[in-house]
């Protein structure tokens, strides 16, 4: 029997219903920051690698350090977020996750050693940290639980298409100030290939993107703290956020911002565990350069990926509303592993198929990272938002720095084939854990 609740006249129009004005706006934040970020992440491996000599184990325990510092500082922020008062509220933390980076780009640009890189890099990250679990708390208090889905679908989708005109901009910059170089086939010594785009080129792009990012961190200003009673005709459907009314002389049981749902933890278990495959990318993008990929082309097989991931996020995100989340996650690790497997294998001769690899893996993030921000928001307390995808964020992110370390080490000792693989191999443990759990999923403890 259908509920009285107003949700009833959803199920009696086929539109759905328009997306408010705050999941716009901060689209459009996200939009321009990545096109500042994006503009330097493809070729940030290149430049430390190639032009200030680190190390392979160096750029993953760098990589690894600032994924760790965006999780402690995502855990914190998303947890203060949900307070009310001076410390709390989630607009604030915006202002000073989107102002940071731009101080970290510009240390980047004027860097002549690699431990300089790493402080600019940290504080990118530290302003990252500050603005994840706050900004998606603002976007799951803004919607309805049917619009979820779309929501971070929308949010994905121009996040990436800012990603997409940032890797653009930056092989355009890379094609300009160079040309394009002649790059030998086959494996190459990437530490002395690198040397033929000159470390001023990578800078100079470094400072572009420092520039480009006052434009995000200035919309963040028109970012509105959400209305206390929105939302109110939501239904909240999870038995752990639902109060009985006290009575006369009963001791308070309120729960705890912090003590979040069984389901919750069940959800974040088998998310934590595919996050120890989930190595940072710039592994991939020296591997494309391994596979005899110049500067700028490196750059643009990075675009292909950003292309199927803006192209479907937004209908990938609206089909989880319809069918749940866990069938395109699992489907998403699918695919993630099988990329990873193809990575390691592909020979020299045969580096076209980069193209094609890249794309399908734009495929995965679509398939799992708005889609998994949905299903933590499916389980978060109305009262506990920021904490529960803060705390998602945290323990995701110290994984996924355990294996950006182990990939790089990995990578230095035995090859890109056996670092590749390992990513292969934990993604595959974590379908086999999703596949455990069918059971509970099937009795609702872990359904959407």
């Amino acid at each position: 029997m259908k509920s009285s609740s107003p949700s009833t006249r959803k199920d009696t129009d086929p539109r759905p219903s328009p997306l408010p004005r705050s999941v716009w706006v901060l689209s459009w934040v996200s939009f321009f920051a990545d096109i500042s970020s994006e503009m330097m992440y493809p070729i940030l491996p290149l430049f430390l690698v190639g032009s200030l000599g680190a190390s392979e184990t160096q750029l993953g325990a760098m990589e690894g350090g600032a994924v760790l510092l965006v999780s402690l500082m995502s855990a914190a922020a998303g947890f203060r977020s949900d307070r009310p008062g001076r410390l709390g509220g989630r607009v604030r933390w915006l202002h000073w996750g989107y102002g940071l980076p731009v101080f970290g780009k510009g240390i980047i640009a004027f860097a002549t050693f690699w431990p300089l890189v790493f402080v600019g890099r940290m504080l990118d990250r530290f302003g990252k940290g500050l603005r994840g679990a706050p900004r998606d708390a603002l976007i799951v208090d803004a919607v309805t639980s049917e619009q979820r889905g779309r929501a971070f679908g929308l949010h994905r989708a121009f996040d990436t298409a800012g990603a997409l005109v940032g890797v653009l901009v930056s092989a355009f910059l890379l094609w300009f100030l160079t040309g394009t170089p002649d790059t030998p086939s086959g494996l190459v010594d990437i530490g002395h290939v690198a040397t033929e785009t000159p470390g001023w080129v990578y800078r100079t792009i470094f400072g572009v993107s420092a520039v480009l990012g006052l434009s995000s961190w200035a919309l963040t200003f028109f970012v509105c703290e959400p209305d206390a009673e929105r939302n109110i005709e939501e239904i909240e459907s999870h038995a752990s956020t639902h109060e009985q009314p006290r009575r006369e002389g009963e001791v308070s049981t309120k729960r705890p911002r912090w003590m979040l749902p069984r389901a919750y933890w069940a959800v974040i278990a088998m998310l934590v565990l595919f996050s120890l495959a989930n190595s940072s990318d710039t592994f991939l993008l020296l591997r494309v350069r391994e596979l005899g990929f110049s500067s700028w082309a490196v750059v643009l097989a990075y675009a292909a990926f950003n292309v199927t991931y803006a192209a479907i996020s937004y209908p990938i995100g609206a089909l989880s509303d319809r069918i749940g989340r866990w069938k395109l996650i699992a489907s998403g690790w699918i695919v993630y592993a099988i990329v990873y497997a193809m990575f390691a294998v592909l020979p020299a001769s045969s580096n076209w198929g980069v193209w094609p690899l890249m794309a399908i893996y734009g495929v995965y993030m679509a398939l799992t990272d708005g889609v998994g921000k949905a299903l933590i928001a499916d389980f978060a307390p109305k009262d506990a938002r920021g904490t529960a995808l803060g705390l998602y964020y945290g323990l995701t992110g110290i994984t996924t720095f355990l294996a950006s370390l182990l990939a790089g080490v990995i990578w230095q000792w035995y090859g890109s084939k056996w670092a590749l693989l390992a990513g292969t191999f934990f993604a595959i443990l974590a379908l086999i854990a999703m596949l455990i759990a069918s059971r509970s999923r099937e009795q609702g403890e872990i359904k959407p």
